[in-house]
């Protein structure tokens, strides 16, 4: 990256984040993501999609994946988002996004990406298998972000890494196509309880849908029954909570589920344990499932009755694809006079 000083973007604040349409939603993404959405589509100007592209870097089954795109989008409705307020679309519906990554595959150094530690995490000793996809997606999430000229993006810390990559593209374009302040430094909402959800049965991991386990996570289709049972299966350890939070987080398991409760209550840890200190988890157990109950089975209830009617969530997404590539298109269009690219003289 150069270090010339970056230009103040002037445009205005703008919202953009995704899920990836790649298993069952959990209560990790409703804390982490859902329930943020739903709060900032009044703050500021947001564009929510469904990241199907972002999805296939590793395989997918073909007839599954149009109604797990349909699956996110009821979550994102169910969870309270409003289409008419918040621009919710699929992201291959806006062709914008790759174009848009193609030419910033051209900005971006291998050496950048090289020290992704999420693409090392994710191949392991096995890179060589990956798909260029894998290598390259975060590239196409500065596409994502940047073809609207989001300006903030609610981030968990294990994306953090990919949003520096998003200003250093950002500023490198800005700098080598002498376009001052074109693109904006994206900067991370990372704020409140909930933004890291570890699993039921591992503190130190964190919720997942891809854990084998079902029993590691709160699905969002799961109903009071399902619910109430992996609570009182949910892994502790035999001791009563404690009364401060130094010797809460001594203990991963406990911290989590304290953190969950703390998060659908709308309360610190401290409030959590100033209320339930002292008691055992067969006390604290059942409160927390049923306040669980009462935060997921409407969610799932909802998406349920949504996921009923796929011609509507189909109508929802195309009508926000279509708003999203009004917005897009002349973003693209700005770019592609930047770089020098061919365009008829009228």
């Amino acid at each position: 990256m150069t270090d010339q000083a970056p230009a103040a973007y002037a445009g205005p604040e703008r919202v953009l984040s995704g899920v990836q349409p790649s298993g069952a939603l959990h209560l990790g993404n409703y804390l982490g993501a859902l329930k943020k959405f739903v709060d900032l589509q009044h703050r500021m100007q947001c564009f929510i999609f469904v990241a199907d592209q972002h999805a296939i870097t590793v395989w997918q089954e073909p007839a599954q994946l149009a109604a797990q795109t349909r699956e996110i989008a009821a979550a994102y409705l169910a969870s309270g988002l409003d289409p008419k307020v918040a621009t919710i679309f699929p992201q291959s519906a806006v062709r914008a996004h790759v174009d848009l990554a193609w030419i910033f595959n051209c900005v971006a150094r291998l050496g950048w990406l090289d020290r992704m530690t999420q693409f090392k995490e994710k191949t392991g000793k096995h890179k060589e298998r990956a798909s260029v996809g894998l290598y390259t997606y975060p590239v196409l999430q500065a596409a994502d972000i940047l073809i609207y000229k989001a300006t903030h993006v609610p981030v968990g810390e294990d994306q953090k890494q990919h949003l520096e990559l998003t200003r250093d593209i950002a500023q490198k374009f800005n700098n080598d196509f002498a376009a001052p302040g074109f693109f904006p430094l994206p900067e991370p909402l990372i704020e409140g309880p909930g933004a890291r959800v570890m699993s039921l049965r591992d503190g130190a991991a964190k919720m997942s849908k891809s854990d084998p386990s079902d029993y590691s996570r709160i699905n969002l289709l799961d109903d009071k029954d399902a619910i109430d049972q992996k609570v009182r299966k949910a892994r502790t350890d035999p001791e009563p909570l404690p009364a401060d939070l130094e010797a809460l987080r001594a203990r991963p398991e406990a911290d989590n589920l304290v953190g969950i409760y703390g998060a659908l209550a709308g309360q610190t840890k401290a409030e959590v344990l100033a209320r339930f200190a002292g008691q055992g988890f067969g006390a604290f157990k059942p409160a927390l499932a049923e306040l669980m109950v009462e935060t997921i089975a409407p969610i799932g209830a909802e998406m349920r009755r949504l996921l009923g009617d796929p011609a509507e969530l189909d109508r929802i997404l195309a009508d926000g694809a279509e708003r999203a590539a009004a917005v897009a298109e002349p973003i693209l269009e700005e770019t592609r006079r930047i770089v020098g690219f061919w365009r008829a003289v009228k």
